[in-house]
């Protein structure tokens, strides 16, 4: 057992990676290349994203383009821990696990409610495993999938919300997705809402224990 593993997290971990098995053989025949997971980790911080994006695959693991600069340049300035940091606290899943692939007109493809249905059974597992404190939903996809229905990002950016998610009661703190694509965390009301979001999550329990040496944003 690795030093500073308490057995409780050696058998979270252990679960996790029977998960990751899973994931890495499934095949949905509309998504490209092979499926992304990040590392085994015991978290009470759930953070859940959309879907790898078509360079993910290539670094094998979420996050790893520049959404995923935007999205860790947002928790530094939340609560001050860094990329790698975060990625070894925070255990990274997606409501997806492939790259969907192209739309026609050259967009990233939404997955279908049927690939998002194949895959749901690997986010139970994950929640079962994890009994998270805190689910940090990032972008409409996400945020669909924790709260259980389309919600505009106006209503629920800048909340905590409380909800029974996979059989657990949890917090969500939900955030836009970091898209360079997108303008809506840059205009108004985004911006202000999306600021309202990093305080909370940096005064939330779940992040004071993962990083306890870090000041919460506007204190």
């Amino acid at each position: 057992m690795a030093r500073g593993v308490t057995r409780q997290e050696a058998q979270v971990i252990a679960e996790l990676e029977r998960v990751h098995e899973d994931i890495r053989a499934l095949r949905l025949p509309g998504f490209c290349g092979p499926p992304v997971h990040g590392p085994a980790i015991a978290s009470r911080i759930f953070l859940l994203g959309q879907a790898p994006g078509p360079h993910e695959a290539r670094f094998g693991r979420p996050f790893a383009w520049t959404a995923g600069k935007t999205l860790f340049s947002w928790f530094e300035r939340s609560f001050g821990a860094a990329e790698e940091e975060v990625r070894a606290r925070v255990y990274i899943a997606a409501v997806v696990r492939c790259f969907p692939g192209k739309t026609p007109s050259g967009g990233d493809r939404l997955p279908s409610p049927e690939e998002i249905l194949a895959s749901r059974p690997f986010i139970e597992r994950e929640v079962a495993a994890l009994r998270p404190w805190l689910v940090i939903a990032v972008g409409r996809l996400a945020i669909a999938e924790v709260l259980g229905k389309p919600c505009p990002l106006a209503e629920v950016v800048g909340r905590t919300v409380r909800v029974k998610f996979h059989g657990e009661e949890l917090d969500v703190i939900c955030l836009p997705h970091p898209s360079g694509a997108s303008t809506w965390f840059k205009l108004e009301p985004g911006k202000t809402l999306l600021a309202r979001a990093l305080r909370q999550l940096a005064r939330h329990p779940a992040i004071r224990h993962a990083f306890p040496r870090r000041k919460a944003a506007g204190a």
